[in-house]
């Protein structure tokens, strides 16, 4: 049993060894812990803020970012709502061009109908005088076939020129 009870002496010296050596860690070892130790948690401490900044950054950030989108979605509306308004514009002027192009037409047809129309006048014209004429001639010459019809129709022209120079 006596490996479970030391002696006196070795117990002395146990505790003498163990001081010696708490006091020389305590002196140097010691500080040096403390000081890695006090490293560390300003370590911590700046990863802690730092951290906080980033979030307080990724924050601020995440707000000005929904900013610049609610803006873009308003531009976007606002840019609709034109293109809307330019398409509903382009159209009527598109249609009233177009009724005004189709009022052209209409009116050049008109007037072209109308030309054709008195040039199909004037022609009837110019063939009921032809047949007119040539039928004049037709019976004039069988009238003056005749001496006695020829001289009365030569009077009657005298006559009626006297008549015209007297009333002048």
């Amino acid at each position: 049993m006596e490996l479970f009870t030391p002696d006196f002496g070795l117990v002395f010296w146990m505790f003498v060894g163990f001081a010696v050596l708490f006091l020389i860690l305590w002196k140097f070892a010691w500080p040096v812990i403390l000081k890695s130790v006090d490293k560390r948690a300003d370590l911590i401490d700046k990863g802690v803020e730092y951290a906080q900044n980033a979030k307080e950054q990724l924050d601020n950030a995440r707000t000005e970012a929904q900013k610049y989108i609610d803006e873009a979605r308003r531009q976007q509306a606002d840019m609709l709502r034109e293109a809307d308004k330019m398409k509903t514009q382009i159209i009527e002027e598109a249609r009233g061009a177009a009724q005004k192009e189709a009022q052209k037409v209409m009116d050049s047809a008109k007037v072209s109908i109308e030309q054709q129309q008195k040039q199909a006048e004037h022609q009837f014209r110019n063939q009921v005088s032809e047949f007119a004429l040539e039928i004049a001639r037709k019976v004039v010459k069988n009238q003056m076939a005749d001496p006695e019809a020829q001289s009365k129709l030569v009077n009657t022209y005298l006559d009626q020129i006297d008549k015209d120079d007297n009333a002048k």
